[in-house]
């Protein structure tokens, strides 16, 4: 009889072995697919993925590479503020102007009192709008940037809206400075990222970059590589480095599951408990919906997502080396469906690799314009594609500023693809050598008829 029951659960554990393992091939094989799906539609070359799945752990792509976060950054900053508000040194009630001394800011042109809370849940009044709210120079310190947006009219009364916004968080890391008497740095490494145990999370590049993916640009259909600097006056809003290792351990100390002190336990159920309905944003986290809590990142050569839900033990972080915002948060929300066993749906296209595809077009019919004026001899045809040249161009360099609220210059030269630059380079040529022809068919004209 023992011989029966044991040859019975056996086979039964087999069976079961062999459905976990196909139902496991079968997640690997889907997750595999969109990275590699995201990969081509994007040129993105290098992806890390990692996956925390209660207790266990997948990462996809190089674990021990380093990427550039962007605003993932921001829950760093927000953890920092919650400590020294747990010591005591300072409330969300606070206002900038007491802690940053004659810092202002104006709404209509009144004066306007800033908190703590309202940077912590982007409801300051600030927006991104880089003409309005310039980033720091090349030669700022974080405090210097803060006082040179001192004194500037907010979009929006304090409270009575919502933007996100880069200068809030920028604006947090100078508080840090202030209140703590450390530089920026030096408090994220000492309270925030050793106590962690963040080993391989940087405020600044490592002095050994051999891990860091380098950044890269599309243009024409392709990745060009593409390193910036990055500034003091930038980094508490977007410019930390971290690897998939980290993220695992990041997404378990949010999961609750990683094991550190009492104190950062009780900062992290601050911040969750900020978070009460769909939308809610505080302190360097969304709420999303089915209670899924998450953050993205960009800057102008990487882009980053993680999301977590408590509910179902399950965080997915991914680290790519390109500035495709939204198809990165595609493929991630992508991989946490699949890795909790829902149906995911289809990789988003990124503005900017529509653009890359639009203005290669465009940099293809400005040549073909050129090669065109070259060799006809008709003005009226050459007018009217000059004209409509003008149009286009005008329209261009109006629009887009609008759209992105930064300078077009910012734009060509920094976030773009090159294709951007590209095709308005070849667009501003058609025009001399449209203005020429057309000045040499009337010289020409006008010989025949006095002739």
């Amino acid at each position: 009889m023992r011989k029966k029951i044991f040859i019975l659960l056996s086979v039964l554990y087999v069976l079961f072995a062999q459905t976990f393992l196909s139902y496991a091939a079968g997640k690997d094989t889907a997750i595999d697919g969109r990275i590699e799906e995201f990969k081509e539609k994007t040129g993105c070359k290098n992806v890390s993925v990692v996956i925390v799945d209660n207790d266990d752990t997948f990462v996809y792509g190089d674990e021990d590479a380093l990427y550039q976060i962007g605003s993932m950054t921001k829950a760093f900053t927000g953890l920092a503020i919650l400590k020294l508000e747990k010591d005591g040194a300072l409330s969300d009630d606070d206002r900038i102007c007491d802690i940053l001394n004659g810092y202002e800011a104006y709404f209509e042109g009144e004066a306007c009192d800033i908190t703590i809370r309202q940077l912590l849940t982007h409801t300051s009044g600030y927006t991104n709008k880089e003409s309005v709210y310039p980033s720091a120079s090349k030669d700022m310190s974080l405090m210097e940037w803060a006082y040179s947006v001192s004194g500037k009219e907010l979009e929006f009364k304090p409270s009575e809206g919502y933007a996100y916004s880069n200068v809030n968080y920028n604006l947090l890391g100078a508080v840090i400075e202030k209140v703590s008497g450390m530089s920026y740095e030096e408090y994220m490494y000492s309270f925030i990222l050793t106590p962690l145990g963040l080993k391989c999370t940087y405020v600044q590049a490592p002095l050994d970059k051999t891990d860091i993916v380098s950044g890269s640009r599309i243009g024409y259909r392709y990745a060009f590589r593409y390193d910036i600097p990055v500034y003091e006056g930038k980094i508490p809003a977007g410019y930390f480095y971290s690897g998939a290792s980290d993220m695992e351990r990041w997404i378990r100390i949010w999961l609750g599951t990683e094991d550190i002190a009492d104190e950062y336990r009780e900062l992290i159920d601050t911040v969750k408990k900020n978070l009460c309905n769909e939308g809610d944003y505080y302190s360097g986290w969304e709420l999303f919906e089915d209670g899924m809590i998450g953050h993205s990142g960009g800057t102008p050569n990487y882009s980053s997502r993680i999301v977590f839900s408590d509910k179902e033990g399950i965080g997915v972080c991914v680290l790519t080396n390109m500035n495709v915002a939204a198809s990165t948060d595609s493929l991630c929300n992508a991989v946490f469906d699949i890795a909790s066993g829902k149906s995911a749906n289809p990789l988003k296209g990124d503005v900017w690799t529509v653009f890359d595809m639009v203005f290669l077009l465009i940099s293809l019919a400005g040549a073909l314009f050129i090669l065109i004026t070259l060799i006809i001899e008709k003005r009226r045809v050459i007018l009217s594609f000059l004209i409509f040249v003008i149009i286009l161009l005008t329209s261009i360099c109006i629009t887009m500023p609008l759209v992105f609220g930064a300078g077009l210059k910012e734009i060509a030269f920094v976030w773009a693809p090159y294709s951007f630059t590209g095709g308005l380079i070849i667009l501003l040529c058609d025009i001399p050598v449209g203005i020429i022809k057309l000045w040499k068919t009337k010289k020409d004209e006008n010989r025949e008829k006095t002739g």
